[in-house]
C-alpha cells in the first residue's frame, strides 16, 4: 500500500465537496424531524436509544424480530400480530428490523424499473408511517436506506415515521444494487443522510451490520473491530452521528461470540443496535435447528444480562435456513427466545467472562492498531481522512481483503488467507475453510487428479452481497486446483460476460435473495448475445417470489432452473460430477 496514491483510490479530478453535503442535510433536518410512532408514544420515549439505556440500565433483555414481506399489507398484519400474539404467551418482542426490498435503494423515480427482490416495498412516506404505527415495538429501518441512492429519500420517510435507529451502514461497503454503479452518487447521498439524522433533536442511531459489510470478509476480528472504530470515527467524530453496531451472523463460535460482544461494548459510545441470529450454524428446516437457536440465544441472553450493551438479541426462526419464516414461525421463535431468557437468569457465572475478557482486550488492541494504519496510510496517500467523503469512498474502492492485507494487526505470514497472523481468527472463515475441506476429502482420489490435472478456470460471482456461500466454493475450488475468475457480489450478466471471454470453462453462482430465476435468464441473454454457450452452475437458494404471488414468500425454482438450461448445485457434493465433465470435456 505504500506504492498506492490518491489517483489510484480517487481519481476523478472534481468530487462532491463534504461541507456542502453535510450543510444540505443539516438544512434538510429544519424541515424534517422524528414523527411520532405507536413505539415512542406509548412507551414514554424521545428515542430508542433512550428505552435501549433504561432496558440495560436494569439488565432486561430486548428482543428483535425481523419483518418484510412484499405484500405491505401483510408485513403491517405482521408487525401487530407479533406483538399480539407473542403477548398472549407471556414474552414480549421490543423492536423490529424492516426489511426492504432492495428496489426501494433505487430514488423513487427509479424503483419501477429495477429489478425485484423478496423485501418490502413502500410506496410512500405514509406507508412507513402506516407500518410504525401498528403496534408499540421500535422500528428499526435497517437494509436499503442508508448507503444506498435513494438513502436521503429513505431517511427522511424513517424519520417521519418515528423510526430512530436507521442503517444500514455496513452494506454501503459491500452491496451493490443491480444495474447501478454510482459509487460517487451513492457516497454523497449517505453523507446528506448521515447528516439529516446527526442534526435530529433527538438520538438517531446509525445502525450498520458488521456481517454485512467489510467485517464478515476480514480473517481477523481484530479487523472487524477496527471497523466499528472507522466507522465511528467517521459517523460520530466527523459527522456528529450516533454510530452502532450490530453482528452475530457468522459468529458460529459461543467464546469468541462473547468475548467480541465484551470488546464491542468497550469501545462503543452508543447502545447497541442487535445481536443477530447465528444463521450459518442453521442446516435445512428441520426441528435439529432448535439445537442452534438455543445456543446462540443462551450466550447472548446471559451476555446481556451480565455486561448489558443495549443490545436485542434476535431469535431467527428455524426455517430461515431454506425461505422466509411466515408470521407464526418468527412468533414461535420470539416466545422460545423468552423461556431462554428466564433459564438463563442467575446461571450467567457459568460464563468465562474473566477469559473473554482477556481476548476482548487483545480485540481492542489490534482494532486500535487497525485504525491508526488505515488513517496513517490513508494520509500518506493522499486522502483527507478528516473529509467524511472521501473516508468513505476510500474505504469502499479499497476494499476489506487489501485493507487487511496492508494494515491488519497481525504478523506478516503467507500461509494465512491474507498473509497475517490473525490476532482472533474470525469464526465464519475457519468454518468454511473447514467445510470446504471436508467436502473435498470425500471426493475419490483419481476424480481429485482429474479435476487438478483440466486446468479448470471458472467465473465466481454471487447475485446479491452474501457472500458466504461463495467464500465456500473459493475455498473448494483451491483445494482442488481449480482458478477461479471472480466477479464479485451481486456481478451484472455482462460482466460475467467480459470475464467468460478471458478464457473459463463455466460460470459459477451462488444466490441467496430470491431472485434465481429472473438472474438466471437475464445471464443466459447475456452469454447469447455474445455467442457463448457456457455451462452455469447455481446453487444457493434457489427459490423466488412468483408473479402475482399472494403470500409474499419465496417457492424453490430449482426444476425451472434446470429447463432454462442451469446445473442446479444443492450443494457443493452435487457440483462434483459437474466439475468431472467438465475435467473430461476439457482432456478430450
Amino acid at each position: 500500500m505504500k506504492s498506492l496514491q490518491r489517483q489510484d483510490i480517487l481519481p476523478e479530478q472534481v468530487l462532491p465537496d463534504a461541507e456542502e453535503l453535510l450543510s444540505f442535510g443539516v438544512e434538510l433536518a429544519g424541515s424534517i424531524q422524528v414523527g411520532s410512532s405507536a413505539f415512542l408514544s406509548q412507551k414514554a420515549v424521545a428515542s430508542e436509544t433512550e428505552y435501549k439505556w433504561a432496558c440495560a440500565n436494569q439488565s432486561e433483555v430486548m428482543v428483535h424480530s425481523q419483518i418484510g414481506y412484499r405484500d405491505p399489507d401483510k408485513t403491517k398484519r405482521a408487525y401487530r400480530e407479533i406483538w399480539e400474539k407473542a403477548g398472549e404467551k407471556n414474552a414480549r418482542v421490543d423492536r423490529y428490523g424492516i426489511c426492504l426490498d432492495w428496489s426501494m435503494g433505487f430514488k423513487p423515480e427509479d424503483r419501477k424499473k429495477a429489478q425485484k427482490g423478496t423485501g418490502l416495498i413502500l410506496g410512500s412516506e405514509e406507508a412507513f408511517a402506516e407500518l410504525t404505527d401498528q403496534a408499540p415495538v421500535a422500528p428499526h429501518f435497517g437494509d436499503f436506506v442508508i448507503g444506498m441512492p435513494a438513502a436521503v429519500e429513505n431517511t427522511a420517510a424513517a424519520l417521519k415515521a418515528g423510526s430512530t435507529a436507521i442503517g444500514n451502514l455496513g452494506q454501503y461497503f459491500t452491496f451493490r444494487l443491480p444495474g447501478w454503479d454510482n459509487d460517487v452518487e451513492d457516497t454523497a447521498a449517505t453523507v446528506k443522510a448521515l447528516a439529516l439524522a446527526a442534526a435530529q433533536p433527538v438520538d438517531i442511531l446509525i445502525h450498520s451490520n458488521l456481517d454485512d459489510g467489510f467485517a464478515a470478509l476480514f480473517t481477523d476480528l481484530a479487523c472487524s473491530l477496527g471497523a466499528v472504530l472507522l466507522e465511528q470515527y467517521i459517523v460520530d467524530d466527523l459527522i456528529g452521528g450516533k454510530s452502532t453496531h450490530c453482528y452475530g451472523h457468522s459468529f458460529s463460535e459461543p467464546f469468541k461470540r462473547l468475548a467480541f460482544q465484551l470488546a464491542l461494548g468497550r469501545v462503543s459510545r452508543s447502545p447497541g443496535s442487535m445481536v443477530y441470529g447465528n444463521t450459518v450454524a442453521y442446516e435445512g428446516e428441520g426441528l435439529e435447528n432448535y439445537a442452534a437457536l438455543s445456543a446462540y440465544l443462551s450466550i447472548d441472553a446471559a451476555a446481556q444480562r451480565e455486561r448489558p450493551t443495549g443490545h436485542a438479541i434476535n431469535p431467527v426462526p428455524i426455517t430461515e435456513a431454506v425461505r422466509i419464516p411466515d408470521i407464526d414461525e418468527v412468533v414461535d421463535a420470539v416466545v422460545f427466545a423468552d423461556r431462554v431468557i428466564e433459564r438463563v437468569q442467575g446461571n450467567e457465572d457459568v460464563l468465562a467472562f474473566d477469559h473473554a475478557d482477556q481476548v476482548a482486550l487483545k480485540l481492542i488492541e489490534g482494532a486500535e492498531s487497525f485504525k491508526t494504519s488505515v488513517l496513517e496510510g490513508l494520509a500518506a496517500a493522499g486522502i483527507d481522512t478528516a473529509n467524511p467523503f472521501e473516508m468513505l469512498l476510500s474505504l469502499r474502492r479499497i476494499g476489506a481483503k487489501r485493507l487487511e492485507e496492508a494494515f491488519g494487526p497481525g504478523q506478516l505470514d503467507k500461509s494465512y488467507r491474507r498473509g497475517r497472523t490473525p490476532i482472533v481468527q474470525a469464526s465464519t472463515i475457519a468454518a468454511l475453510e473447514s467445510a470446504a475441506q471436508k467436502k473435498v476429502d470425500k471426493i475419490a482420489s483419481d476424480e481429485k487428479v482429474l479435476i487438478a490435472d483440466a486446468n479448470l478456470r471458472i467465473v465466481l460471482c454471487t447475485t446479491d452481497v452474501h457472500e458466504y456461500g461463495k467464500i465456500l466454493l473459493e475455498e473448494t475450488f483451491d483445494r482442488l486446483s481449480v482458478e477461479t475468475l471472480d466477479a464479485g457480489v451481486h456481478a451484472e450478466p455482462n460482466d460475467l460476460v467480459e470475464l467468460v471471454r478471458s478464457g473459463a470453462d463455466a460460470i459459477a453462482v451462488s444466490t441467496y435473495n430470491g431472485v434465481a430465476l429472473d438472474y438466471l435468464k437475464a445471464l443466459r441473454a447475456a452469454l447469447e448475445m455474445a455467442g457463448l454457450e457456457t455451462p452455469i452452475l447455481m446453487g444457493g437458494k434457489t427459490n423466488q417470489i412468483p408473479q402475482g404471488s399472494n403470500s409474499s414468500l419465496p417457492v424453490d425454482v430449482s426444476n425451472e432452473l434446470a429447463e432454462e438450461g442451469a446445473l442446479v448445485c444443492r450443494s457443493i457434493e452435487d457440483m462434483t460430477p459437474h466439475l468431472l465433465e467438465l475435467a473430461k470435456g476439457k482432456a478430450q
